[in-house]
């Protein structure tokens, strides 16, 4: 599976979110609201979810092993380490 495309799609000056992302897959398969977090030592991207009736939260679409999450990560902070400002909403 190939990443051919990701938008940022909003940012925001307070931390920790900065920005929300979509990401296309194989120019066929797209996934929205991926969250990019800073912290104090790093930016790390969160994956889509929703809460449970517990006010746990549970990913709706996410990475099944290590290897793609590191590429699918590195390629969306890669977008927003190069974001122009033109938020596309």
């Amino acid at each position: 599976m190939e990443i051919t495309d990701v938008k940022i799609r909003r940012t925001f000056e307070s931390a920790p979110l900065k920005a929300v992302a979509s990401v296309t897959f194989d120019g066929q398969f797209a996934v929205h609201d991926i969250k990019v977090i800073s912290t104090e030592s790093k930016l790390f991207i969160v994956m889509p979810s929703r809460k449970n009736p517990d006010g746990s939260y549970r990913d709706i679409a996410h990475p099944i092993n290590s290897a793609f999450r590191s590429s699918l990560e590195r390629e969306v902070l890669r977008a927003y380490e190069n974001f122009d400002g033109e938020t596309i909403l």
